[in-house]
């Protein structure tokens, strides 16, 4: 669950933030103090809110988005640098079978704090890979020129953008020709069982796993609706395409709980 907070527009426009809405300029200050404070905090709290299962999901979508020597991979909206580092030791690993030149890895966060979190994770445990680079960046403005690269992710973090339409434009504007784009998002799930379940799971227990750990329950209980306000499978697979990209696939996780959107800029 990262940050990606949105440029605004020129002018105001209504956006979802969890339950509410409000205008962009209000969601901009809105999402930076969400990621202000969860922070610190950031991976513990994933490993606990999903029971770790966050894992399997981000591997599986690295497995997805299969990275390639030489490339550049933006992976934006990237937190404390979980994908990336997948996305960096599975280029390595396919440099070594068939050669070929170090792949580039941007980590982008629109939140300055994720990225010294990330980097402070790399300092204390070690976890630091060399094809990785760190950024602060907007998902909606984008500080790199057109078709520059290869492929483009954003792992829990496009639900917190103002605009998701403006995002993906970004997204099809920066990326080569043939180039890939990934988003992994909780999503819904697809039976009536699960999705009970789920909603008792993350309505109680969330936010107050979110007030007992990181001593902030509020920024839990905004990240708990923001999903609910996220669009289904089908809508958001609509809406990839209607931003120009092609060949759009779906991949349900845990039932649906989360899915993989993966499509070409072709």
């Amino acid at each position: 669950m990262t940050s990606a907070a949105p440029h605004s527009r020129p002018q105001d426009h209504a956006s979802s933030f969890g339950f509410r809405d409000v205008d962009d300029r209000e969601k901009v200050r809105l999402v930076r103090g969400v990621f202000d404070s969860v922070a610190s905090n950031y991976d513990l709290m994933n490993d606990l809110m999903s029971g770790g299962v966050h894992r399997l999901w981000k591997d599986a979508a690295a497995a997805k988005l299969n990275p390639r020597p030489g490339e550049t991979i933006l992976d934006v909206a990237g937190g404390t640098g979980d994908m990336a580092r997948r996305y960096a030791r599975m280029a390595r690993r396919a440099q070594e079978r068939r050669g070929g030149e170090d792949a580039s890895v941007i980590v982008m966060d629109y939140n300055a704090e994720m990225v010294l979190a990330g980097l402070h994770k790399d300092e204390e445990k070690g976890t630091g890979e060399p094809e990785v680079s760190w950024s602060v960046g907007d998902a909606m403005n984008l500080p790199l020129p057109d078709a520059s690269v290869d492929a483009y992710s954003i792992s829990f973090g496009i639900r917190n953008v103002a605009h998701i339409d403006q995002a993906l434009a970004e997204a099809r504007r920066v990326l080569k020709p043939g180039g890939r784009f990934l988003c992994l998002e909780f999503s819904r799930p697809t039976t009536e069982v699960i999705r009970r379940a789920y909603d008792a799971w993350s309505f109680n227990a969330i936010p107050a796993i979110g007030g007992w750990v990181a001593k902030d329950r509020d920024s839990y209980q905004y990240l708990v609706e923001s999903i609910r306000r996220f669009p289904d499978q089908a809508a958001f697979k609509a809406m990839i395409e209607a931003a120009g990209f092609r060949n759009v696939t779906v991949t349900n996780l845990s039932g649906g709980v989360a899915a993989i959107h993966f499509g070409w800029a072709i």
